[in-house]
């Protein structure tokens, strides 16, 4: 089948970047000129997909007003001959379809899925975090999907992370796949652990915030127990899907950003500042004159 929805779970309380997420949403913190989420967003428009579902939570409405139409504002920026800007804002609204549903209660991202489900229906779809911020000329999603095109099976986003930090992720244990197509990029997966002892670790290949998956996933999250603080993670659901059907492992091409991290944040904003061509080099050549 071919992939149309994409979910984004955004109902978190951001608490890594308090006191700035008190009154507004993690995911509408921007890195330069763009809020967080609109890169995931933006990301599943480029890869051909006409749908998105936003898992939301309470104090998440900046998120739905973003991706609507704001007459008020284009009628102002029109009156005050910003027509570029107008476009701009308008282009937004029009990116894709948008879809809500509400998580109540936050308790993990793998409740957050279970919240999709009625909306996602019978139908493999795509999973998307907006921490994780991935530069790539294809985009992430789109090298995932050319994968589950020729396999039909679920397929998570890894990245070979250095080994003394694999207690930060989930780890796979996975076998290469010998397809020369893939470039070496494409493992069987046989096992997942979250956050490992770097000693006892399967490998440094870390599951990253992109996700397809099948529509078993939903049986398997809801036969699956609630762990630590009642929460219900996704990779105790993939582990139980992985007993019943193939779950591949992609080693994507591309830069990737940890913004739910205050560093990783801070690094994104500086790496696409200098990648701007209306910004780089002024930016660059400020960076230089400061005296580190």
């Amino acid at each position: 089948m071919k992939i149309r929805k994409a979910v984004l779970p955004v109902a978190g309380l951001g608490t890594r970047f308090l006191p700035a997420t008190k009154a507004q949403p993690k995911e509408m913190l921007p890195i330069v000129d763009k809020p967080l989420v609109q890169y995931a967003v933006e990301e599943v428009a480029a890869s051909g997909l006409p749908m998105v579902i936003f898992v939301t939570g309470r104090g998440k409405q900046a998120i739905e007003n973003h991706f609507d139409v704001s007459a008020e504002l284009e009628r102002e920026l029109a009156g005050r001959g910003k027509e570029d800007l107008r476009e701009q804002v308008r282009a937004i609204a029009g990116l894709l379809r948008f879809a809500y549903v509400r998580q109540q209660v936050p308790r993990g991202l793998g409740h957050a899925i279970l919240a999709a489900q009625d909306l996602v229906d019978d139908e493999p779809f795509c999973v998307l975090l907006s921490d994780d911020v991935i530069h790539s000329q294809v985009p992430c999603l789109k090298q995932m999907l050319d994968v589950f095109e020729c396999y039909g099976r679920s397929v998570v986003a890894i990245q070979r992370v250095p080994r003394g930090t694999v207690s930060s992720y989930g780890i796979i244990r996975g076998q290469l796949v010998p397809d020369r197509r893939w470039g070496g990029r494409l493992f069987r997966i046989e096992d997942m652990v979250e956050k490992p002892d770097p000693k006892k670790a399967p490998s440094n290949l870390a599951v990253i915030g992109r996700y397809i998956l099948t529509p078993g996933i939903f049986g398997e999250l809801a036969a699956t127990r609630a762990g630590a603080g009642g929460e219900i993670q996704l990779t105790d659901g993939l582990r139980r899907l992985l007993e019943r059907e193939p779950i591949y492992g992609y080693v994507f091409e591309g830069t990737r950003y940890d913004a739910g991290d205050k560093l990783g944040f801070l690094k994104a904003t500086v790496e696409i500042a200098l990648s701007r061509p209306d910004l780089g080099n002024p930016f660059r050549q400020y960076l230089k004159s400061l005296k580190l």
